[in-house]
């Protein structure tokens, strides 16, 4: 028996990296597993890789009405939605000095604004006891150089956390945050190439200064999802769960 025999599970952004790990071990733990993603083709790669009980809906998270399909497809073919890892999220470094408005508008709109919506849609899908993942980092803790917008919008979603498991106690709803430290992902190659040639020795410095002397791979993180996920974490809520190699521990 898998640890999410029965459940239906929502992961935005698993088209790649950290959301297609945890698609792909949900689904091997036993759930019904919709993903989502902005491109078509690496959606559709995603599904061909996991390969059963999985759906593809294409869609940004900051789009309202996106998001109102992909609800509308959730209820119409499964009717409920027990696990919800909002991990759609976007990545740019900007100094203080050099932010610009749509630098700002760009981060927040997908990586705040697209996982309230997420949550708050979700809602009506949710049966008591139901459980919610955010998608944070260690940059919510962290003040790393050029990171002050994306930061921002991951401590804003540890307070999320916090506020939601009181909005929600009375449905016993559960709500949690997993922080990744620095992972190899596609997302974090694409981040450090945009830095210029400094990119490869930047990864470096970072695998370095983790006490355990390596950046990490996304089933670790997927691990800790489903754990959040499952009854293994029953009496877990509210909470941030770190996942970073020591790196924002010491």
């Amino acid at each position: 028996m898998g640890k999410l025999d029965g459940k239906i599970a929502l992961v935005t952004g698993g088209n790649s990296g950290i959301g297609l790990a945890t698609a792909k071990l949900f689904v091997k733990e036993g759930a019904y597993v919709f993903i989502t993603g902005r491109r078509e083709a690496e959606l559709s790669a995603a599904l061909e890789e996991i390969g059963r009980n999985v759906t593809s809906v294409q869609g940004d998270v900051s789009k309202l009405e996106d998001l109102d399909r992909l609800f509308a497809q959730i209820k119409q073919e499964k009717g409920k939605l027990d696990v919800v890892f909002a991990k759609a999220g976007i990545a740019q470094f900007a100094p203080l000095g050099q932010i610009t408005e749509e630098h700002f508008d760009l981060i927040f709109d997908i990586n705040v604004k697209g996982v309230l919506f997420t949550v708050q849609k979700a809602l009506p899908l949710l049966p008591d006891g139901a459980c919610i993942i955010l998608n944070g980092s260690i940059v919510g803790s962290k003040g790393l150089p050029a990171n002050s917008v994306y930061s921002a919008t991951k401590a804003a979603l540890r307070s999320f956390a916090r506020t939601w498991t009181t909005d929600l106690k009375a449905r016993r709803i559960r709500v949690n945050v997993v922080s990744a430290g620095p992972i190899d992902t596609p997302g974090l190659t694409d981040l450090l190439a945009s830095a210029g040639p400094g990119g490869a020795e930047r990864l470096k410095e970072i695998s370095s200064a983790v006490p355990l002397g390596r950046v990490g791979i996304p089933e670790e993180i997927a691990t800790a999802v489903v754990f959040l996920a499952s009854s293994d974490s029953s009496f877990v809520t509210g909470t941030e769960l770190f996942v970073d190699g020591g790196f924002a521990q010491v």
